[in-house]
């Protein structure tokens, strides 16, 4: 989303509410727009209220508190240990930081997949208990009545099909869906029976790129692609690998825009051979006092 798009997204005052605030939360609306419009939406993952707040400053209109922090936060092998409570934690500093952009919570591993019921009760404590504006759960024909469940009592549902990193051990890795006919056929039928559900949008992850755009051509619904070419209505990508701070694995998908991991180890280093050399602190990091008070402290010594 260009800046003119960003800016116009984060001042239009809702409707009926003239004379309110010229910053205003982005809406599920908002986003259906831009897709009509052919304005590209940009998405970024959020950890913490630090983050939160200068993605949103940014002008950023969607933020995704992924379960991707049980790999890059928490030291997880994959996304799956990671709990309800943990997400909350995370969902709850991001919703802190974030004052304009609509946020996103993922749905963990099996906090959704027992039964529509089980799903409402967990999304429903991401918008209530995390302020939240919305929840991403993972899967498509088969997750379609519970996102229609979930929508049905007014909570905001994106899907996400192609690689679901929850179903890692069943795709067999982390490996690019979508290149044979028949795998193809059912990723644009998962995205129709989303739509068809309520989704407000879809995130298309590891599909090849001419499927990705087609899937798009052919839902009413923004499409936001990851590893997924240009043709989707936007892009999400996870910030650790944007900055360069998990050097663990860089995705093919990513593009590392700055390598802070190499700016904070070299910062770390610089403060720890000042402290041990005895140059830091300085007068000019620390506090004085009159010398008749101390000299009265230590009067009874």
């Amino acid at each position: 989303m260009s800046k003119k798009s960003a800016k116009s997204v984060q001042r239009e005052t809702p409707p009926g509410e003239a004379g309110s605030s010229p910053l205003r939360r982005v809406t599920i609306n908002d986003l259906r727009r831009m897709k009509e419009q052919g304005e590209k939406i940009v998405m970024l993952t959020a950890y913490d209220y630090v983050t939160a707040q200068l993605i949103d400053q940014a002008g950023v209109p969607l933020i995704l508190v992924g379960d991707s922090l049980g790999i890059v936060v928490l030291g997880y092998e994959t996304t799956l240990p990671v709990t309800l409570e943990e997400m909350l934690h995370h969902v709850k500093a991001v919703g802190r930081g974030a004052q304009r952009a609509f946020v996103v919570a993922d749905m963990p591993f099996m906090t959704y997949q027992v039964s529509a019921e089980q799903a409402l009760l967990n999304a429903g404590r991401f918008l209530q208990e995390g302020t939240a504006q919305g929840v991403k759960l993972e899967g498509g024909e088969p997750m379609a009545p519970t996102v229609a469940r979930l929508v049905e009592v007014g909570i905001p549902v994106m899907g996400h099909i192609g690689l679901t990193p929850q179903s890692v051990h069943q795709l067999g890795g982390y490996r690019v869906q979508g290149r044979t006919v028949e795998v193809a056929r059912r990723l644009l039928n998962d995205a129709r029976c989303l739509e068809q559900a309520g989704a407000f949008a879809i995130v298309l992850e590891c599909v090849p790129a001419p499927l990705a755009a087609a899937i798009t051509e052919r839902v009413n619904v923004p499409t936001i692609g990851i590893g997924a070419g240009a043709g989707c209505d936007g892009q999400v990508q996870v910030l650790h690998d944007l900055l360069g701070l998990f050097t663990g694995f860089v995705p093919r998908h990513a593009k590392q825009y700055a390598q802070l991991a190499q700016i904070i180890r070299q910062a770390v280093e610089t403060y720890r051979d000042e402290v041990q050399a005895g140059t830091f602190p300085t007068a000019e990091h620390a506090f004085g006092m009159e010398e008749a008070i101390l000299r009265e402290a230590l009067a009874e010594e």
